[in-house]
């Protein structure tokens, strides 16, 4: 086997509380009526990848998450349901289930992601460069509706989120440096090997990781092995392998010092720093090859995969995530779902019983739910069996599963939800 495929699908996210529960774990959060790990599972179906693993934290969550993969692809599907302790990480994911991964190379999706890039071209990618790991980056999304709203169309004049700091080579195809979490608070440094080495490098603050990586298996193994505090794909393997990728540079002939770039907070999100104009590029260097004459020789290559910007590419991974993509696939994304927006910009559920004189505007309204008369709902979330009596007012608020909201009651900016027992 070429490629083995791992999807994580996480457990109940506390990002997502009260959305997720134990009967309904963040994999199976509708998204226009359907899980959202559905998305992922129909994108690999479409590249014909049909074998692969489905690691969920937590015992409860992985029998929810399994017993819907076995009814809704049966026959379609060979889904490995592997279940790992709970807030273990997504690094500890792999951790856990690494005596399974046997092929050379796997590919690892985040089972939250939604997006129409098929993995078949990051597998590609992976392939062509025979790098230790290629990671999928998109443009950064922008988050929440234009003050008009009714319409459903985001404000394009808010300015996205900051992910990541990425910094690629000229040719934009490997992966020089990357900052995430904390170290976006902090001035970018770039290290001076890095830049004697490239030459040029553009860095760019509008993209962000995707969460869809192809890995060479044993090296992956070697850094889990190795690296046993490293919790997180993302913000621990990742920028370890793209450090240590130069660690056994030999310089040949002498190179100018390199320099240190900083983040001032500008708008400028993408710059170029150049070390010496005459440097062969990145991708030159590499294709050398060990007999050639490049003035340096690297342990391995990060590579990335540039999701176009006419692609759908997006992380359910917070609640105004969570928003914004139910919007989205109803709308300039309904492609992925085949929903088209209701009048007052809305995901109803069928088994959604609404009484008269209420309104309900830029929300989602989960199954079974029942909404008493004269409500007024408002860019809210009412989850699955939740119960409004008569003239409820909500705007901004998240109603967990089941949860009743008495009669009269205004909340605003709320999340309400039964304790967990």
């Amino acid at each position: 086997m070429d490629f083995q495929v791992v999807v994580l699908a996480g457990g109940t996210s506390k990002k997502l509380v009260p959305l997720v529960s134990k009967e309904v774990p963040k994999a199976l959060l509708p998204v226009a009526n359907r899980p959202v790990l559905s998305y992922v599972l129909e994108q690999l179906e479409l590249s014909n990848i049909k074998d692969l693993i489905v690691v969920v934290e937590g015992a409860d969550a992985a029998l929810c998450v399994g017993g819907w993969i076995s009814a809704a692809y049966v026959d379609r599907l060979h889904v490995e349901v592997a279940t790992v302790p709970e807030d273990v990480g997504t690094a500890g994911a792999l951790r856990a289930i690494a005596h399974h991964l046997t092929a050379k190379d796997v590919l690892v999706v985040s089972g939250d992601l939604v997006s129409d890039v098929p993995p078949g071209a990051v597998t590609a990618a992976h392939r062509r460069h025979d790098a230790v790991v290629t990671a999928m980056i998109c443009s950064v999304p922008v988050s929440g509706l234009s003050e008009a709203g009714s319409s459903g169309a985001k404000d394009k004049t808010k300015k996205p989120g900051r992910y990541n700091i990425i910094g690629m080579d000229p040719t934009k195809q490997f992966l020089l440096h990357i900052a995430t979490g904390a170290e976006l608070e902090k001035d970018t440094r770039i290290r001076k090997s890095i830049l004697r080495a490239v030459g040029q490098m553009d860095i760019r603050a509008d993209l962000m990781d995707a969460h869809m990586y192809a890995f060479n298996r044993s090296v992956l193994q070697e850094v889990l092995d190795q690296k046993d505090k490293f919790q997180s794909l993302k913000q621990d393997v990742l920028p370890y392998l793209v450090r240590s990728q130069l660690k056994s540079e030999i310089l040949i002939n002498g190179a100018p010092q390199g320099q240190q770039a900083k983040e001032n907070g500008n708008d400028k999100v993408s710059y170029r720093i150049l070390a010496n104009a005459s440097t062969p590029s990145f991708h030159e260097l590499y294709a050398l090859g060990p007999n050639g004459s490049a003035p340096v020789r690297r342990t391995h290559k990060c590579c990335v995969y540039i999701a176009s910007n006419s692609k759908y590419c997006v992380r359910l991974n917070s609640i105004q995530a969570f928003m914004d993509i139910n919007r989205d696939v109803i709308g300039e994304a309904n492609h992925l779902s085949g929903y088209n927006f209701s009048a007052q910009n809305n995901i109803i559920h069928p088994s959604a019983e609404l009484g008269s004189k209420t309104t309900v505007v830029n929300s989602v309204v989960m199954n079974h739910v029942t909404i008493g008369d004269g409500c007024s709902i408002q860019g809210s979330v009412i989850c699955s069996n939740a119960q409004l009596q008569e003239r409820v007012a909500l705007k901004d608020c998240q109603v967990g599963l089941g949860y009743v909201v008495s009669a009269g009651c205004e909340y605003k900016g709320e999340s309400l939800a039964r304790k967990e027992k």
